[in-house]
């Protein structure tokens, strides 16, 4: 940049800065430059003009991500994705048996709930399905707790998000609380119809297979088709789960392009790391150092170990797409 740009112009985000790159945007830009927020800072710059800060090739990619995942704030939105995680965890599954039981009365979907947090969670699963099950029972006043904790607390997870993908994306104006706060919630909205949908789905398809054993679901056959498929569904979640977080959390337009291919493949390594995860658990051995706690150890950890990929992944998709913009503006020039 040249030292003769005002400093905000100078202050760049971590991956990528605007730039004017075509005339056509001239207008564009200079309508930025005109809305001035309440506050006095400008609006995000078209994305079209954002350019890289990174150089081309994948040894320099790869370079500026180590260098961004080595940055304290990273881990500081990390830790603190991972604490609300944790809060808004166990009133998720509460929530979910409850939905299953008092509103679809469903004892298959009851059972593929279990399943699915046996297969989401890297530690404890029977203990907290089991602890879970009896909180959701319909004579406990629990649900309505549940649902406000979980309103609360998954809000909490993605305000740090937001700000660490604003940073990325070289926004420098964050949401103000009460936008924020709407867009967590069509968030967490979405989270949860994601999830009984893949709930009745998995559900749907036990059923299927059952009649198509005729009812002898008591051999590795039907547990490898249903696990297949509840793995499956799982993993389609979680993909989508990480694009709605890359495209919609930004305070700015961001197409889908630009992120729906970082999105697989975070949501496939995340399933990966999570194998790699639950078979490095006994070296870790966290029951003898935290005791009883070693299931909320493990899944803090895990849940911080998540929230890292869930980052670097959004900066490798800026980096990308930066990228991409600026080699299609040299062809054009």
């Amino acid at each position: 940049m040249k030292t003769g740009e005002p400093e905000e112009r100078r202050r760049g985000a971590e991956v990528i800065v605007p730039e004017r790159v075509r005339p056509e945007l001239q207008t564009s830009v200079a309508k930025n430059e005109a809305a001035k927020g309440s506050d006095g800072e400008k609006e995000p710059e078209p994305i079209e003009t954002l350019r890289p800060k990174v150089p081309g090739g994948a040894g320099s990619q790869i370079v500026a991500l180590a260098k961004y995942m080595a940055g304290t704030e990273v881990h500081t939105y990390a830790f603190s994705v991972a604490a609300n995680v944790i809060l808004s965890l166990f009133p998720f599954i509460v929530l979910l048996l409850t939905i299953t039981r008092q509103v679809f009365h469903s004892t298959a979907m009851e059972s593929v709930v279990g399943d699915m947090m046996r297969s989401f969670l890297p530690v404890g699963q029977d203990f907290i399905v089991r602890n879970m099950q009896i909180l959701a029972h319909p004579r406990k006043g629990t649900q309505v707790f549940s649902l406000v904790m979980l309103l609360v607390t998954s809000t909490g997870v993605f305000l740090p998000l937001e700000v660490a993908l604003n940073n990325v994306w070289g926004v420098t104006k964050n949401r103000n609380y009460l936008h924020n706060q709407a867009v967590s919630l069509g968030l967490a909205f979405a989270v949860g119809a994601l999830s009984m949908i893949s709930v009745a789905l998995s559900a749907g398809q036990q059923s299927v297979v059952r009649f198509v054993f005729f009812g002898h679901t008591d051999n590795v056959v039907f547990r490898f088709v249903a696990g297949s498929f509840l793995h499956l569904v799982g993993g389609v979640v979680s993909i989508l789960l990480f694009f709605l977080i890359y495209w919609a959390l930004p305070n700015r337009q961001v197409p889908a392009r630009a992120v729906l291919p970082t999105a697989i493949v975070v949501g496939l390594a995340w399933e990966g790391a999570k194998v790699l995860y639950i078979l490095a658990l006994p070296w870790l051995d966290f029951q003898s150092v935290y005791g009883p706690f070693y299931i909320s150890v493990g899944l803090m950890m895990w849940a911080f170990l998540s929230g890292l990929l869930l980052l670097a992944g959004a900066h490798f998709s800026a980096t990308r797409y930066t990228l991409a913009l600026a080699r299609e503006a040299e062809r054009e020039g």
